[in-house]
């Protein structure tokens, strides 16, 4: 006897199912630094850039973020996970594909072909292999996304902060900067005397009554105090050599994701501003912003004067009020490129050498008047000596934080420098 079997319709809710969230929860596994790498396999190429990812890595990390709870009604998600083996699970792996059509749908990832194994004839080596499809897909996050990413580290920061915004009042634009209207108080003396005239007349009417002439006395003077927004240029130096995912913790995860906080912070609140990122290793590079989020660490060393190099020569073409350099780094200094192009490592210590050449480097952005600040995500006493040294010869600020405090101190230092008060 045949019969028909309904089950409930998963269509409806994968498609109710709010993208931005999941996107939230995902952030870790789309940000990923090569810390979960099992075989200490780097996908980090400094020419392309490249972080393609297979597309059943991100069925795990969305069925992981599923298991979190709250994405899905309970009584479906109770369903579901009775069996959460995909291969298995034809239900649940029709939900999360339709999940993944959905977030490329939406311009969040962007899915590349399978890759197929050449003929035979075209194997190097003349190894054997069979002319067949690599079914396994790959994908890479969009633009749209990273900048997604950088919009809610920013609000989660602000909100720690007890912030809702970093807003701008009317302003007008100076020759050095920004003036943003503010509220008046009165004189004292040394003040420049930029009178608020007409609170200073109210000031001396509500005193005398309206009478002609109006008498105007010392107590009676307004001056119109408002802040001074800078223009600034800023080169975020971001160590990207193998301690930054050593010792059980990951963290050049959290010093992307605050670097992507810091550029949309910039591009939304302080458009006259410029932002721009090096990485250091065993060189160092440009790279653009929107390649941020794809980058990963490497078997490196730490090359701080070659990545101080950079940041001058970038620095040196901006016109700005204020240059400085941002430097989030785990580790010593442990290697220097030498004058013929060879590289010379030692991470053992602080090596004399290298240490030498970096604090030169470090002096020579005082002359230029670049201010260097360090954020350290680590705290041995030869490595904080360091630090000190470097913060004592450009007179900047060293800030010994750990990955889940650096984005609250990295954006209120670089808010605090932004104003003055002038009257």
């Amino acid at each position: 006897m045949k019969y028909i079997r309904y089950t409930k319709y998963t269509g409806e809710a994968a498609d109710d199912l709010d993208l931005r969230e999941l996107m939230k929860r995902l952030s870790d596994f789309l940000l990923g630094s090569g810390y979960e790498s099992q075989y200490g396999m780097y996908e980090m190429d400094s020419s392309s850039m490249s972080a393609e990812r297979a597309m059943d890595e991100l069925r795990e990390a969305i069925l992981r973020a599923l298991e979190e709870g709250d994405l899905l009604p309970p009584e479906l998600m109770e369903q579901l996970m009775e069996n959460p083996d995909l291969s298995q699970n034809q239900q649940l792996r029709e939900l999360i594909d339709r999940l993944i059509e959905r977030l490329e749908q939406e311009n969040f990832i962007s899915s590349q072909p399978p890759q197929v194994t050449p003929p035979p004839s075209q194997t190097p080596g003349g190894q054997i292999g069979k002319d067949q499809p690599n079914l396994n897909a790959r994908f890479e996050i969009t633009d749209k996304a990273i900048d997604f990413l950088g919009f809610k580290t920013l609000k989660d920061l602000l909100a720690s902060l007890g912030k809702s915004s970093f807003g701008r009042h009317d302003t007008r634009d100076l020759a050095t900067g920004v003036e943003s209207g503010g509220a008046s108080r009165p004189y004292e003396f040394g003040d420049t005397l930029n009178l608020d005239i007409g609170e200073t007349l109210f000031r001396a009417v509500r005193r005398n009554g309206s009478q002609v002439p109006i008498e105007i006395e010392y107590s009676d003077l307004m001056v119109h105090q408002c802040e001074y927004q800078s223009s600034c240029a800023t080169v975020l130096m971001l160590d990207c050599s193998h301690s930054m995912i050593l010792y059980g913790e990951d963290r050049f995860t959290p010093a992307k994701r605050v670097a992507l906080a810091l550029a949309h912070l910039i591009r939304t609140q302080y458009p006259g501003d410029s932002l721009h990122c090096v990485l250091f290793h065993d060189s160092a590079e440009e790279i653009p912003l929107g390649k941020l989020a794809r980058v990963q660490v490497g078997p490196y060393y730490t090359n701080t004067r070659e990545g101080l190099r950079m940041a001058q020569r970038i620095l040196n073409r901006q016109k700005k009020d204020m240059r400085q350099i941002v430097m989030i780094t785990d580790g010593k200094p442990s290697a220097l490129t030498l004058e013929d192009g060879r590289i010379y490592k030692n991470a053992f210590g602080l090596d004399p050498l290298v240490v030498t050449q970096t604090l030169e480097e470090v002096s020579k952005c005082r002359r230029t008047g670049i201010l260097i600040n360090t954020f350290m995500l680590a705290s041995d006493y030869s490595l904080a000596h360091f630090v000190q040294k470097v913060t004592e010869l450009c007179r900047g600020k060293a800030y010994f934080t750990t990955p889940y405090t650096l984005g609250q101190y990295l954006l209120m230092d670089y808010v605090q420098k932004k104003t003055r008060n002038i009257h």
